[in-house]
Parts: C-alpha cells; structure tokens; sequence
C-alpha cells in the first residue's frame, strides 16, 4: 500500500513539474525556421510613413552587462555589418515595441535605433533589398547590426547561411512628409516631375489602380524617385522618373530586376 500511494504521489509530482515547464519564448531550446511554411508569408515591403517613436523605449537598457542608450532620432542613420534572423522561438510573443511579433512580417530588431523606425536592408551578398519596420530590441551578439523576421531573411537570401552581410539606411519620414533614406540627402514627398529628364523605367501595368498607387508610393520612398502613373486602354501603367540620363536608368533598371520586377523595362519620352 505504501509503495503504491508513492507511486502515486510520484507521478502527480511529474506531473505537476511538467505543467509547471516553462512555455514562454525560452520553452525552444534553439530558434528554427517554421516546419510547414504557411502560404500567408509576406513578400511585401513595409511602406515607410511617420511614426512618433515610443517614449518607453528612448530609456537606456542593460543586457548581458553592457549599457545601450537608444537613439533620439534615426535621421541620417547607416551602417553595415552583419545581419541574423529569428523565427519560431519568439514568433507570437511580444516584441520590446509591445507589440506580437509575426516572423510572417516584414520586420527586425535593433539595439539603438528608435521604435519603431523603417529600414531598407540591402545584401551585399547578392544585392537584393527589402523595407522593415524595426519594432524589437536585438541582436545581442557582437558585429551583428540587425535581426530580421522570417520573411526579410527569406526574401534576402539569408535563411540557408543564417547570417549575411548587410547595408542599413534608415528610412525617415516627417510630420510633413519629407524623406531621408541614410545619409542621402531629404526629398519631399510632393515632388513628381523633374524638367529635361526624359528616362523612365516603367515598373508594372496594372488594371487595379488602388494597387498601383500603393506600390507607387512604396517604390517613391525606396528607390527615392517620383513617379507617374499612366492609365491606357483599360491599364494602369507605373513609371519611375524622369532620370537625369540613360546611364542612370540603366542601374535603376538592373536594381529593380534584381528586386522582384523582372518585368521592369526602360522607355523613352518626349
């Protein structure tokens, strides 16, 4: 009778210990990549717009002994160095902005720059870019700039080598609209035409008009070019311009290539 009630009060102790686990973001041991990739995963830049920045995280932070002082403003802000990724480990817990993170989504965490702020990653690796919005604290490991989501790694190329060379130009946008992409110089966001500059680049063609001047505005504000949008029997058609000379559209004309519009072809106008 004794060994069975302790057989019994063993096993609701196992019990007990087991319920009790941890199941918070340090329940896996090792951060992965999704098993079964969900067909919801974002190929999609983040359109950069005004934000106010979160006063909660302006405060300094300690992590692992060192001291981070968060910045006041990420205008002009670039960097390289390498990048990382994280997934499932911390996928549907809170980001330090307080918000869920959805490694579905395109974005990443910093150590200093305000939350959030809107950042073009570019792989030197291989040249491909995305936006995301940085709205987490991290990577805490030396020479590492930033994390990103699933889907930015996905999209960048870095998911196979787990870390990867990388530019950062920060995105910033005003209260008035005005745009600083790094340390290139402000553009305002109501800027469309540049006289005796006749390249563009027409981008897609595109009957859904509320889909072209989403992505019109995307594209403004990554490839810091105004715009046009031209409607021709029935299409929407996007052009990028006008470019100061055909050299010019040529790179712009390979970037976009390169970057999800292989469709992309220059044109010539009067």
């Amino acid at each position: 009778m004794k060994n069975y009630c302790r057989c019994i009060g063993l096993t609701f102790f196992v019990l007990m210990v087991v319920s009790c686990a941890p199941k918070g973001r340090y329940y896996q041991h090792h951060d992965s990549a999704p098993k079964n990739i969900p067909q919801h995963v974002t190929t999609t830049d983040i359109v950069a717009k005004y934000e106010a920045y979160a006063p909660s995280n302006m405060r300094p932070y300690t992590i692992r002994g060192i001291r981070y002082q968060p910045l006041t403003t990420g205008k002009g802000f670039s960097d390289k160095g390498y990048a990382s990724w994280y997934g499932q480990k911390f996928h549907g817990h809170l980001t330090a902005n307080g918000e869920v993170y959805d490694m579905y989504e395109m974005s990443a965490a910093h150590k200093t720059l305000p939350l959030p702020s809107f950042v073009r990653v570019t792989n030197l690796k291989n040249d491909k870019q995305v936006v995301v919005r940085v709205n987490d604290r991290g990577p805490f490991h030396s020479g590492r700039v930033i994390d990103l989501s699933y889907a930015a790694a996905l999209k960048l190329d870095v998911l196979k080598t787990g870390i990867t060379d990388v530019q950062l130009d920060v995105i910033h946008v005003d209260k008035a609209g005005k745009i600083t992409v790094g340390r290139f110089p402000t553009i305002s966001n109501k800027d469309t035409n540049i006289s005796n500059q006749r390249f563009y680049i027409q981008v897609v063609a595109l009957q859904n008009k509320t889909q072209i001047d989403k992505l019109a505005s995307a594209l403004k504000i990554l490839y810091q070019r105004p715009f046009e949008t031209r409607f021709e029997q029935g299409i929407y058609k996007l052009h990028l311009g006008p470019i100061k000379n055909e050299h010019e559209a040529d790179n712009l004309l390979n970037e976009l290539k390169n970057n999800d519009y292989p469709d992309a072809y220059k044109v010539y106008s009067d």
